[in-house]
């Protein structure tokens, strides 16, 4: 490693640059620690350049490449620290970007980024290391230096002061917000805390803990090393050996979380807590632990005996079976080694639980596990409330539905849906408004979202014979099968790839639109496109990282189509009625809207060589999402179901349509006529013979 400290990864003077960094988590946790440090200099996002993030502890500059970061800062303040918030496709580039242009300076990289592929994840290791830049993460939640006040990333959230005080620990985590734990039980013990370090928790770790123990060694702050460690990776298995090598010289208190999965089948969540042989389950590395330590796990229970034995194995530290027993053996400790206290003790901690939802969880894990809600205190709980009030969409509370439906009723008179008489929706209401009705609990707004609905319908009734959900009607028919399986033969050739890309569509729309205030979809007010040419100009660069890092990329749903392909501005026909039937009634549907400025952008930036056709999946995910939005902003619909409706839309009007395929063949075709000649047939491995 460059580092021979902590201090050396983290200390005051540190110019620190910032990838992404108008994204939301990026701009948030910058905000808070330019408040908490005033440490960055800058940061970079494509298509941004020029903009500022206002601070209360100063503005962050905003360029549109590290490159141009470089080249527009003055030499002396040029960053030394950087760190990575970009997509996983686009890590490597970044990385690569900040080897190329910065490796007379940069001296470490944090990368936040989780879930970053394996090949991406060493190819960005090598790299960095060749240019002899520290690299730390996937997955790190950050570090924080307490004595120099200085941190990157969100250690410590919003109040690192209030969670950490200058001591004489150093905290080593897989989970970084359990380094804001630990720190807090700490206190409790009447120790600080000098480092705090979250070593990501992917599938690969790019600084082990093997290397941070080693730089704790050296560093003259540090009395004392706490280890929060998840099942995953041999990491521990190696950094006990080193131990033992090297004579490490400071005590040392370990957590080892994840036996419970072990036992109930529960899932810790990070991508590398992933037990594969020897060494990396759970179990495995407590008894690692216990038998390097040569002690039992701690025991807050019992009473210890000052004695040569334990003064000599608390010398290499004691492992807690429970995370919040760190304070106790902290004391015991402290006491047996007669290392003096950073400050008073504070009062012991308990557990108090924000929330508690287990679901099907709760059946699975120990009783005294399956605690009951505490109290939300202050500022917290009404921070709390403010997000539920604003948050886009809704989880219903989940019961048992047996025989029970918000949806339908009959009472032995009248069969209603969501409380309207069927015989009144026959003669009042047309079936496209009843069918909005019982799909999303109201009747439609007005005709305008009905008629968009009905020609929904009838855009998905086909697109010719040749499609796969036809084909499947078709194959069905030939086969001599009834209507009903016919039918069924057309749904079950749909899938994510034919038919669930309006799904996909929503998603996207959402991720958007979700954060804007927006109340009227159809407010022919609302320009879109600044925001079509930001996620067009995010889409490039994205793709160029994933081809340069040769992986593949996350396309955007519901763009091109195989027919309506081959002319320098491609349209789908059925999209194209129903955005002329919007514009003719002068309204405007701001999702179809975005699609429409979006693949000109892509054009114009030079991502795709012509204009994509805005296909039929599109419009019917913007229809839907339109009629679902006032639902969706008031809260009561979920996303989930808004995500669910155009795929619905498609496969119910696809379905009709395979019902016409089936009856056409069923007069006109014969027995068999769909079966591929045996002459066109093509063998891919030649005969066996015995």
């Amino acid at each position: 490693m460059r580092a021979q400290t902590l201090s050396d990864l983290l200390k005051r003077g540190d110019r620190v640059a910032v990838s992404n960094i108008t994204g939301r988590e990026a701009s948030k946790v910058s905000e808070e620690s330019q408040k908490y440090c005033a440490n960055i200099i800058g940061g970079w996002a494509l298509g941004r350049s020029g903009d500022t993030i206002e601070t209360s502890g100063g503005p962050i500059p905003v360029f549109a490449t590290f490159d141009e970061l470089m080249r527009m800062t003055p030499v002396e303040r040029h960053p030394n620290k950087i760190i990575i918030y970009s997509p996983p496709p686009a890590v490597y580039g970044e990385v690569k970007e900040v080897v190329d242009h910065g490796r007379d300076c940069v001296e470490t990289i944090f990368i936040i980024t989780e879930h970053v592929s394996i090949e991406v994840t060493s190819k960005a290791y090598s790299i960095a290391r060749e240019a002899g830049i520290d690299i730390i993460g996937c997955n790190t939640l950050g570090m924080i230096n307490v004595h120099d006040q200085v941190r990157v990333g969100a250690v410590g959230g919003d109040a690192p002061h209030e969670t950490f005080r200058p001591g004489s620990v150093s905290i080593i985590s897989n989970s970084g917000n359990m380094v804001n734990t630990i720190a807090s039980y700490l206190q409790a013990a009447g120790m600080g805390t000098a480092y705090g370090i979250s070593t990501g928790k992917d599938v690969l770790i790019l600084t082990p803990m093997k290397d941070l123990l080693m730089l704790a060694q050296k560093d003259p702050l540090t009395r004392i090393v706490v280890l929060y460690i998840e099942p995953g990776g041999v990491y521990e298995h190696e950094a006990i050996e080193l131990l033992r090598q090297r004579h490490f010289s400071k005590p040392i208190i370990v957590y080892v979380a994840g036996k419970i999965a072990e036992k109930h089948h529960v899932s810790l969540g990070h991508a590398g807590a992933v037990v594969e042989g020897a060494h990396t389950s759970a179990t495995a590395k407590m008894a690692e632990f216990d038998a390097y330590f040569g002690s039992r796990p701690f025991n807050p229970d019992k009473r210890y005996k000052k004695t040569q034995e334990l003064r000599d194995s608390l010398q290499r530290g004691i492992r807690v079976v429970t995370l919040h027993h760190v304070p106790k053996a902290m004391r015991l400790l402290c006491d047996t080694l007669s290392i003096k206290r950073d400050m008073a003790s504070a009062k012991f901690l308990r557990l108090n639980p924000w929330f508690v939802n287990l679901g099907e969880l709760g059946k699975q894990i120990p009783q005294e596990l399956d605690l009951a809600p505490g109290t939300i205190p202050e500022p917290y709980a009404r921070q709390i409330s403010e997000q539920e009030q604003s948050r886009l969409g809704i989880a219903m509370s989940r019961q048992s539905m047996r025989n029970a439906s918000h949806a339908s009723s009959n009472d032995g008179v009248t069969p209603r849906v969501y409380g309207h008489s069927l015989m009144e929706l026959m003669t009042g209401h047309s079936f496209t408004a009843s069918l909005i009705l019982y799909w999303t609990g109201e009747l439609p707004r007005d005709e305008f979202e009905e008629k968009l609905a009905e020609m929904s319908l009838i855009a998905a009734l086909t697109n010719g014979p040749g499609t796969i959900s036809a084909q499947g009607a078709k194959l069905s028919a030939s086969a001599g099968n009834a209507p009903n399986t016919a039918m069924i033969s057309t749904l079950s050739a749909m899938g994510t790839v034919h038919g669930g890309n309006g799904s996909d569509a929503v998603r996207f729309l959402l991720d958007i639109f979700g954060p804007l205030a927006i109340d009227d979809p159809y407010d022919a007010r609302v320009d879109i496109s600044e925001t079509a040419r930001k996620i067009a100009d995010d889409f490039k660069k994205r793709k160029i990282a994933a081809q340069e890092a040769s992986l593949e990329y996350r396309r955007i749903p519901c763009l091109g189509h195989p027919v309506f392909r081959n002319d320098p501005v491609n349209f789908d026909p059925r999209e194209q009625v129903i955005h002329a039937y919007i514009r003719s009634r002068g309204r405007t549907n701001i999702f179809l809207e975005f699609y429409h400025a979006l693949v000109h952008a892509l054009k114009d930036n030079g991502t795709m060589n012509k204009v994509l056709a805005v296909n039929v999946d599109a419009a019917l995910a913007c229809i839907w999402l339109g009629i679902c939005w006032k639902a969706l902003r008031e809260k009561r619909m979920t996303i989930q179901r808004a995500v669910d409706l155009p795929f619905v839309a498609f496969a119910l009007g696809r379905a009709a349509g395979g019902a016409g395929e089936f009856l056409d063949h069923q007069d006109s075709g014969t027995d068999m006529d769909m079966r591929v000649p045996t002459g066109e047939c093509r063998a891919l491995t030649r005969p066996k013979t015995p």
